[in-house]
């Protein structure tokens, strides 16, 4: 397990649940062709929130001749950032925490380079991550420990689910990886990742099935095959009744749901393109049955969209 809490107590209260750290680059490691590992420190770090699994955070991006704007260090940043200015507004993107080591004051985050938009141009991240360098300064949004809601940000909501399902694209692989290091050994998990190459599989020990994008089928031939090869894993999440799903314009609609914990043997957690995520949905909730109470789904990206942000 790569997060673990810290071992000094900490005293919580209703605190807003995210706050801005001052973040500063230690380390950046190249782990495969599209991903990079960016480790981060804070003089706050102690006391960032460590309930781990898919746990959200944003970064927020120096603007060139601008640097970061005082967005404050407390809970009212995201209203700050709305009166700026435009041409002062700092970009931000979610990411999620693959590692949290608060009594060293250490955080990984996990980059995967997507390269240019179809115009030639590089988003705020990718901008910045080909520029990063050690000693690099910006704002990170996350966990607040000291907060009782400090778990708001995590989709990752199985209940007493013994069999688990986890998808997603290369956007989905840290959340993913960073979810399956901290299971149990009193759950079964079936994971399929797809990544760009063969080159961009990362260590984990977890029972996890690799696709690639430059060879062979994708997530949805997969998730089929899967369910069919296992009807006895499927059975018990099958709805008493016919489910209707409502229709998502992913173009213009956010495919977003994640229901929280409740009784039942089986969960799916799907992230990752949004087109992509609405099909495996409608396969497993409609097709197939499952119970939509035992499925989570999150459209982290839409092709050739840039995250919203207001």
């Amino acid at each position: 397990m790569l997060t673990y809490a810290p071992t000094t107590p900490i005293e919580r209260d209703d605190r807003p649940s995210y706050r801005p750290y001052e973040a500063t680059v230690t380390a950046i490691t190249r782990l495969t062709p599209h991903f990079t590992r960016v480790t981060f420190t804070g003089p706050d770090f102690a006391t960032f929130g460590t309930d781990g699994f898919d746990q959200r955070i944003k970064m927020v991006f120096p603007l060139p001749g601008v640097g970061i704007a005082d967005l404050g260090l407390d809970g009212e940043w995201y209203s700050r950032w709305r009166e700026l200015p435009h041409e002062k507004r700092n970009p931000f993107r979610t990411y999620t925490i693959r590692a949290i080591r608060p009594e060293a004051r250490e955080l990984d985050v996990d980059f995967v380079a997507h390269g240019a938009s179809a115009d030639g141009t590089l988003g705020p991240a990718a901008q910045w991550l080909a520029q990063a360098s050690v000693g690099d300064e910006l704002v990170i949004v996350g966990p607040d420990a000291r907060s009782i809601n400090s778990a708001l940000g995590i989709d990752w909501h199985p209940g007493t689910a013994q069999q688990l399902l986890l998808v997603g694209d290369e956007t989905a692989a840290p959340a993913i990886t960073a979810i399956l290091d901290q299971l149990g050994t009193n759950v079964t998990a079936r994971a399929f990742i797809e990544v760009p190459t063969a080159d961009d599989v990362l260590p984990t020990e977890a029972n996890v099935t690799w696709l690639f994008k430059d060879s062979g089928d994708g997530l949805e031939a997969a998730v089929r095959a899967w369910a069919a090869a296992e009807p006895q894993v499927l059975a018990s999440a099958i709805a008493l009744q016919r489910q209707e799903l409502e229709e998502i314009d992913v173009d213009r609609e956010m495919l977003w749901d994640s229901p929280q914990d409740s009784p039942g043997e089986f969960y799916a957690w799907l992230a990752g393109e949004s087109s992509v995520i609405k099909t495996l949905r409608r396969f497993l909730v409609s097709e197939t049955g499952i119970d939509r109470k035992r499925v989570a789904f999150m459209g982290y990206w839409r092709l050739g969209k840039a995250e919203a942000q207001e």
